[in-house]
Formats: structure tokens, C-alpha cells, sequence
């Protein structure tokens, strides 16, 4: 494995990410995650939707698809405003890192196209390009990232035992992995085939949870 991956995927990655919960806030809260085993079935909901969506863009950035017109895709694939929001800031961040990290006339690009942030997955996916990655590797890093993030934070959320949190995540690694061949051959797809091959799965209920999330006067996550 690459160590460009590894860096990539790290949470020490000063991506932001260790900000937002993807979710599990809002999910612990109202109640949907109480445990381990409510956690992982969270985590599983969020891989197979969002999570899929997210890596297909990615792995198309690296693949070489055009990162503006899949930031219109990202955009038209992410209904909540809140969301929007967050991961065009996310994506601010994340290119920050990546230009400091691996110098790419492309990250410079995108970053003048889009001052105030180009959606995360897809500058994940041109930063997995600059850093001599493939696109599955971009869809690994993305589709972990989808439930990592919620399996972090509910250590805090909950005092959920860490070693609780990791087992559910080695437990769902064989559907990170398959999830990110799907999102790999469907960025394949969409090369040919054009941007409506990228998949549009929805998860309704984490729009309406960031949009009450956003609302709270008091958070421990940004979202």
C-alpha cells in the first residue's frame, strides 16, 4: 500500500475532518445510536449511500474526469444546504493540505476556480492524482472516511470503548473495500459514458439531521 494513501486517509491528515461527525452526532442525540452494534449499522447506512456517492467522485478526479464539472455533480448529488456547506468547506481544507503536501498544477487550478471550496471528495480525488495514486486507492480513502468519521466521534460522543469502535470497523472492512470497487468501476463508467453514470444513492435522513444539527445552539461537532 501506498504511503501516499496512508497519509491520505490518516485523521492526523490536517484535513479538517476531525471536526465533523458525519452525522453521529445528531444520530446519538435523537437516539439511532446507543452502542456498538447501532453504531455499525449507522456506519453501514452511511457507507452504502453517501459514502458510495462520495468515492464514485473521487475515484472520477483521479481518474481524470473534469474536477468542475464533477463538483456540479457533487453539488446536484448533495441535497441539504447544510451539507453543501460543509463539504465545500472540508474541501477548502483538504486542498490546503494536499497542495502543501503534494505541489499539483491541478490543486492550483482548482483551487482558483473555486476560492470558496470545491466539494471534498472531489479534491480528494485530484489530491490522490498529484500524490501518484489510483482512482481505487481515491475510493478506498473516501469510502473509509465515510465511516470512520462516525466511529471516532461516537468514542467521544458516547465514551463509546475505542477498542468497540475499532472491532466495528475492521468488522465492515470488506464492505468499505466492495463499495469502493463499485464507486471505482462506476468513475470507470462515467469516463465513457458521461457524469450520469456516477451513482446518486440518497440518505434523507442525514440531510434532515445536518439541517437540525445546524440549528443547535450548542455542538460538540461542527456536523
Amino acid at each position: 500500500m501506498s504511503a501516499a494513501l496512508l497519509l491520505l486517509a490518516d485523521g492526523r491528515f490536517p484535513a479538517g475532518g476531525h471536526a465533523h461527525s458525519g452525522g453521529a452526532e445528531t444520530a446519538v442525540a435523537e437516539g439511532r445510536i446507543t452502542d456498538a452494534a447501532t453504531l455499525a449499522e449507522f456506519c453501514r447506512g452511511r457507507l452504502h449511500t453517501t459514502g458510495l456517492v462520495a468515492a464514485a467522485l473521487a475515484a472520477a478526479a483521479t481518474a481524470g474526469a473534469d474536477p468542475l464539472a464533477l463538483d456540479g455533480a457533487a453539488d446536484a448529488r448533495t441535497p441539504s444546504p447544510v451539507l453543501r456547506a460543509v463539504s465545500r468547506r472540508l474541501g477548502r481544507q483538504l486542498l490546503r493540505a494536499a497542495r502543501a503536501a503534494w505541489p499539483s498544477p491541478a490543486l492550483d487550478r482548482l483551487g482558483a476556480a473555486r476560492p470558496r471550496g470545491a466539494h471534498q471528495p472531489v479534491v480528494l480525488g485530484v489530491a490522490a492524482r498529484a500524490a501518484g495514486l489510483t482512482p481505487l486507492d481515491a475510493a478506498r480513502a473516501t469510502a473509509y472516511e465515510a465511516v470512520s468519521s462516525p466511529a471516532t466521534a461516537t468514542v467521544r460522543l458516547l465514551a463509546l470503548d475505542p477498542f468497540e469502535s475499532a472491532a466495528v470497523l475492521a468488522r465492515l472492512g470488506p464492505e468499505v473495500d466492495a463499495v469502493a470497487e463499485a464507486a471505482e468501476a462506476a468513475a470507470r463508467r462515467a469516463l465513457s459514458e458521461g457524469l450520469d453514470a456516477l451513482p446518486a444513492a440518497s440518505a434523507p435522513l442525514l440531510d434532515i439531521g445536518a439541517e437540525r444539527h445546524a440549528a443547535w445552539p450548542t455542538r460538540l461537532f461542527t456536523s
